[in-house]
């Protein structure tokens, strides 16, 4: 059976009838600049009987004209489209989804013989067989170019179909008159009355400014419908006046202020131009718009972020594989202090990324479930490798409805998880801080010859200790604050130091010790200062110090106790030369109890790959 255009559907679109997915073809598509914003591209389409160039395709379809599945002469469904009125009277009709059902090279050519369809000649669409007609058997178009497939839809009296999603639908505003709802992707600069229906999908908090021309306040918004998003920012009385009636993740209609080019430095949002909330400005809820689109992300792979320039602004998607405490800091500009925790994020590429969160966000994350964490318009940063920094532009959404989460979690709960990630953040500062990254054996870190390069290298491993040097393991050290240099005891009852240029009476113990680790296949003389060395002994250096001068059997038996525990380390490798000798130093950067869950994982995944070797 043969598949006929959808003839007459171009006027009726366009005389305002209610039309059900109708089938046109193709007949070419061209790009419009749009500055530094996505392209567009109008579309020049036929029914059969007309062709229309006032065709626009929304910008989440683009990549079907760059990957050339729309093209010329290819046929195609018509799922769901707006039609907005211009200020000249002149419709577009924006694309804002389409099935390709034949592609070019199956159709072979233009079918029919169409006419351009002209808005002024007013065509009579009473009488017209597609609208109304009992359905007739289809006809033969130019022969071998009828397109096999089922029967063009056939069209039906206007109903409610589109509801709120077209721009022929109106909502009252508060002065009592209807609006026309245009579609996002129609704004621009030179309308003066518009209405969008669109939902927040982004609200930050209320912000002081101070420049040369004064001081205010004022907070963004960012807002999306189904043809694309818009960021909108109110000033000052609006600001207040807004703030609390405009909820996150609700729907509103928005009517009018003043529409200008868009900041990109401040925002991710994929359009040319952003709204000031302005006197005239009304915002008045809709509670019938589930068809409203959530946050549109464009999401971009952790491995890509390497390539990425500094400062970019970009969408990612990652498993928080682990997260760090909040800390506190003071920030300079402003002498405020404010809330920080950093989030390490991987996806399927096997990468890891450092995210770093601010604020409520930073002190609301929960990660001990790890998330699935999705972020809109992210800064790159090049501070040690490649690291994130969530805006307050910025959206965090946690656990997503989305196709991407659902599959990132399933990937990372089958194989993910059990998975050796690379972190792509603090590569010249060693490993992410609270990672447990870079895994090694003693006897992969020496055959890599780590440490031999211009910088420190830095690796984990889990060990066991096997000896530990108690000669020389403490020394007395300046009591002041920041400093840990040796004292010299001046046989008076006080203790000189040199770096402070002070004598005092008194002294702290600092430790120095000297451990040899093992695994199953090498050992390793390795140093530790004093959070680490206090670990491994399990006392602090106070204490031993005590202990030392009153009791050395008690202290022998520490050092005893010490031996033969297994910790999972972090170790900092450096050569260094000392009387023209050249030896690696090994230091530990961090001991700590094995994680013998996660040391599991990590030699499944090791026997699966080697068994595949």
């Amino acid at each position: 059976m043969s598949v006929q255009l959808s003839e007459g559907a171009i006027a009726a679109i366009m005389q305002g009838e209610c039309v059900t997915k109708p089938v046109l073809q193709v007949i070419n598509t061209r790009a419009i600049a749009t500055g530094n914003g996505p392209p567009r591209y109008r579309v020049l389409m036929s029914d059969g009987v007309n062709t229309l160039s006032s065709f626009m395709l929304a910008t989440q379809l683009n990549s079907l004209v760059e990957e050339e599945r729309l093209s010329a002469q290819c046929i195609c469904q018509v799922n769901r489209f707006i039609v907005n009125s211009l200020k000249d009277g002149r419709r577009v009709v924006i694309l804002m989804d389409l099935n390709v059902l034949k592609t070019a090279d199956k159709v072979g050519g233009n079918i029919g013989n169409p006419v351009p369809y002209n808005e002024g000649q007013g065509q009579q669409r009473s009488s017209a067989p597609a609208a109304n007609a009992a359905p007739s058997k289809p006809q033969q178009q130019n022969g071998n170019l009828s397109v096999a497939g089922p029967a063009a839809p056939k069209y039906h009296a206007p109903s409610n179909q589109f509801g709120k999603a077209s721009a022929l639908s109106a909502v009252k505003t508060p002065g009592g008159s209807q609006a026309k709802v245009v579609p996002i992707a129609s704004l621009n600069p030179y309308q003066s009355k518009w209405t969008i229906c669109a939902r927040v999908t982004q609200k930050g908090q209320i912000r002081q400014w101070s420049n040369s021309r004064g001081e205010g306040k004022l907070f963004s918004i960012e807002l999306v419908d189904e043809s694309g998003e818009i960021r909108a920012t109110a000033f000052n009385d609006q600001a207040d006046k807004f703030f609390p009636l405009i909820e996150l993740h609700k729907v509103y209609y928005f009517t009018k202020g003043t529409l200008k080019t868009a900041n990109k430095q401040y925002t991710a949002v994929k359009n040319d131009y952003e709204i000031t909330f302005t006197n005239e400005t009304s915002v008045v809820p809709c509670d019938d718009a589930q068809h409203l689109p959530s946050v549109q992300f464009e999401f971009v792979s952790i491995s890509d972020l390497e390539n990425k320039p500094k400062d970019s602004i970009v969408d990612v998607i990652g498993i928080c594989k682990s997260y760090e405490d909040v800390t506190k800091i003071i920030v300079k500009a402003n002498n405020r202090e404010v809330s920080k925790r950093n989030v390490h994020l991987m996806d399927t590429s096997g990468k890891l990324v450092t995210a770093t969160l601010w604020g409520h966000e930073a002190e609301q994350f929960d990660g001990s479930r790890q998330p699935v964490i999705a972020i809109k318009g992210a800064r790159v940063s090049d501070f040690g490798g490649r690291s994130l920094s969530v805006l307050s532009s910025s959206t965090v959404v946690i656990n997503p409805d989305s196709p991407e989460a659902f599959k990132l979690r399933g990937w990372f709960d089958s194989e993910g998880q059990l998975l050796e990630c690379a972190s792509i953040s603090d590569v010249r500062g060693g490993l992410a801080s609270g990672m447990n990254t870079n895994w090694k054996t003693l006897f992969e870190a020496k055959s890599e010859n780590l440490g031999q390069g211009d910088k420190a290298d830095y690796f984990s491993c889990v060990a066991t200790v096997v000896h530990l040097r108690k000669e020389n393991c403490m020394y007395q050290a300046c009591p002041s604050q920041d400093c840990n240099k040796k004292v010299i005891d001046q046989q008076n009852g006080l203790y000189r130091c040199e770096k402070c240029d002070r004598e005092f009476p008194n002294f702290k113990y600092r430790m120095m010790l000297l451990v040899t680790i093992a695994d199953s296949l090498e050992y390793q003389w390795l140093t530790c200062f004093q959070e680490t060395a206090e670990l491994i002994l399990g006392q602090n250096a106070a204490f031993l110090g005590e202990l030392k001068e009153k009791n050395e059997q008690a202290f022998e038996e520490v050092f005893q106790n010490a031996n033969f525990n297994t910790y999972e380390f972090k170790i900092r490798v450096k050569q260094e030369t000392y009387n023209d000798e050249s030896r690696i130093k090994a230091t530990a950067v961090d001991v700590k109890p094995v994680n013998y869950r996660d040391y599991s994982k990590r030699l499944i995944a090791s026997i699966r790959r080697n068994a595949q070797l």
